[in-house]
């Protein structure tokens, strides 16, 4: 008998009635972008790269942090300028708009080496790390290297960032590193840049840059696959930039369910599927159990069913979710069944599909040979979110 399907854990966590409220709910940290104290705007991008970075190294060690599209919401409705100077004050009322419980802020400035003026720059930065529930600090932080050596200044801070977060969890330093390689500067400053680009056609432009320049680094190499997955429509060379994307990095996971959309819109099921099931046994999401099943369905596999009914566990509420329950059970035979998750399906709303096989397994018929109109009507998620999932984790202590 196979396995059964690692959603139950998930659904164990959405569906059943709700276990008291933790004395203290996990911490989330807001990372703002940090100030450029050199006094020449062409230095800008280091404080999207400091940020962006460290919202990288410590999401990827499982630290909640906000995400950098709410952080830009709450400082554009705050009025809060990128790159302005940032006070405590306006810190702890950023964090309370992001909703965030922690927030590290700071800045940077490049100076002359002072025993060696021609040897190059040297980049300062500091960091502030605040408790904005109980108004107190936790950490100040400096790092002063070469400015060539800005990726490994960036992995330092993230260190001691995390150090501070969980020093009881913590690696040494070096093992940090070695978990987060050093990134060329021209590199990070193609990313920095194609962050806040203004189309997505200059953004293309900066990130494939960086990508040549850092054929590994794992946040360019998804924002690729982004591009042309969510705005050219590219499916192929989505597929290409997500399929690189590193098991180490925060993006490995939407980037295996992008990938996986991908392999299925160019007909290529069971690559497709086998995307899927590595992410299935990293996040049981619904979507990504109902996507996996639904390739499964293509494939004529009949552990279809037994996934897709795992979908429904962990999200009964959900139309499309159930319309695939219901006509992978009339494919099989399982009329009745099939008709309960139907008439389910029907719930959220008219659906001329749903209600023609509905009325299909009522007469207790079957798939007809030849009948095309019938054949690959499973449907695929698109949407993917993991943050209330793993926000549940966090709140699951490890057996």
């Amino acid at each position: 008998m196979q396995k059964r399907f690692p959603a139950l854990a998930l659904a164990a966590l959405l569906l059943l009635p709700a276990p008291p409220a933790p004395a203290v709910e996990p911490d989330t940290l807001l990372v703002l972008p940090f100030t450029n104290q050199t006094g020449n705007s062409r230095f800008d991008w280091i404080g999207d790269s400091v940020s962006e970075i460290l919202v990288e190294h410590l999401a990827a060690e499982g630290a909640g942090v906000v995400a950098g599209d709410l952080r830009d919401q709450a400082m554009q409705e705050m009025g809060l300028r990128r790159y302005a100077p940032i006070t405590r004050a306006t810190a702890i009322e950023a964090a309370a708009e992001a909703s965030a419980t922690l927030v590290l802020y700071g800045s940077f400035d490049i100076r002359p080496r002072a025993a060696k003026p021609d040897a190059g720059a040297v980049i300062r930065i500091d960091a502030h790390l605040l408790d904005a529930r109980r108004l107190v600090r936790k950490g100040a932080f400096l790092v002063e290297t070469p400015l060539d050596s800005l990726s490994a200044a960036q992995t330092s801070l993230a260190w001691q960032v995390l150090r501070s977060l969980r020093p009881e969890a913590l690696v040494t330093e070096d093992e940090f590193r070695r978990n987060h390689p050093d990134i060329r500067l021209d590199a990070l400053e193609n990313y920095a840049r194609g962050l806040r680009a203004p189309t997505p056609q200059i953004q293309h432009k900066y990130f494939a840059a960086a990508a040549r320049i850092a054929p590994d680094f794992s946040p360019v190499l998804y924002r690729l696959g982004w591009l042309n997955f969510f705005v050219f429509g590219n499916d192929s060379a989505a597929a290409s930039w997500f399929g690189k994307v590193s098991p180490a990095s925060l993006h490995y996971r939407p980037s295996l369910y992008y990938l996986a959309i991908c392999r299925y819109r160019t007909g290529e099921f069971a690559a497709a599927a086998a995307a899927l099931r590595t992410l299935s046994g990293l996040a049981p999401l619904p979507e990504v159990l109902n996507n996996l099943g639904a390739v499964l369905l293509r494939l004529n596999d009949p552990s279809a069913v037994e996934i897709l009914e795992s979908a429904v566990e962990a999200n009964p509420a959900d139309a499309d979710v159930q319309f695939n329950l219901g006509y992978a059970l009339w494919r099989a035979g399982r009329f009745d069944e099939a008709a309960e998750a139907l008439r389910r399906s029907l719930q959220g709303g008219e659906d001329s599909t749903a209600t023609l096989l509905l009325g299909r397994c009522l007469q207790r018929r079957g798939p007809q040979p030849g009948e095309i109109r019938l054949d690959g009507r499973e449907r695929m998620k698109t949407e993917y979110r993991e943050e209330a999932w793993l926000a549940l984790r966090s709140l699951v202590k490890e057996p």
